[in-house]
């Protein structure tokens, strides 16, 4: 018999040594207890599931309304350019008709308008004194979001008065809703 070692052997052979190795190395690591130090104890009064800052403090009541906001905010922009690319792309392509393309470019002024609309009224109504402000219009409706401890009578009429001088809207397709 001749014993020609070659490479591979002398691979094969270096990789079992190190898994034995490896294998050796976990069974003494997890064989051994570890003492894992507590880092925080739990009290009998903790209450599960509310909110909390990463250094532990409670988010209150007026900061989850300003969340909400930021969240809206967000979520808004983020619809509007996906809206936004859906009828660039729908523009682009050159298998539809010209009285489609000239009602996409009709859809993306509406959108434009409407845009323009929301941060107007917005504006107009913070500068009345409220200091978180989300407006969702469309032609047929007009939906305000306002944070406020309360909304007063002549509040709301002066919201919906801006709403009107804006927009063409009758009043009965205005709805302010109240974040407290």
């Amino acid at each position: 018999m001749n014993m020609i070692i070659g490479k591979r052997q002398i691979i094969l052979a270096a990789l079992v040594l190190g898994l034995g190795i490896a294998v050796y190395l976990n069974w003494q690591y997890t064989s051994s207890p570890i003492e894992l130090p507590v880092t925080h104890i739990v009290e009998d009064d903790a209450t599960y599931g509310e909110a909390q800052y990463v250094d532990g403090t409670d988010i209150s009541h007026a900061d989850m309304g300003e969340i909400f906001f930021v969240e809206a905010k967000m979520s808004r922009q983020r619809a509007r350019d996906e809206a936004a690319e859906s009828l660039a792309a729908m523009l682009q392509d050159a298998d539809i008709a010209a009285e489609q393309k000239v009602e996409l470019a009709m859809r993306a002024a509406d959108l434009a308008d409407s845009i323009e609309v929301e941060g107007k009224i917005e504006n107009m109504i913070k500068a009345k004194g409220f200091t978180d402000v989300m407006v969702y219009y469309d032609t047929k409706n007009c939906d305000v979001i306002v944070r406020t401890d309360g909304l007063l009578v002549n509040e709301a009429a002066q919201i919906k008065d801006i709403i009107l001088k804006e927009t063409d809207m009758p009043a009965e397709n205005i709805s302010i809703i109240e974040i407290n």
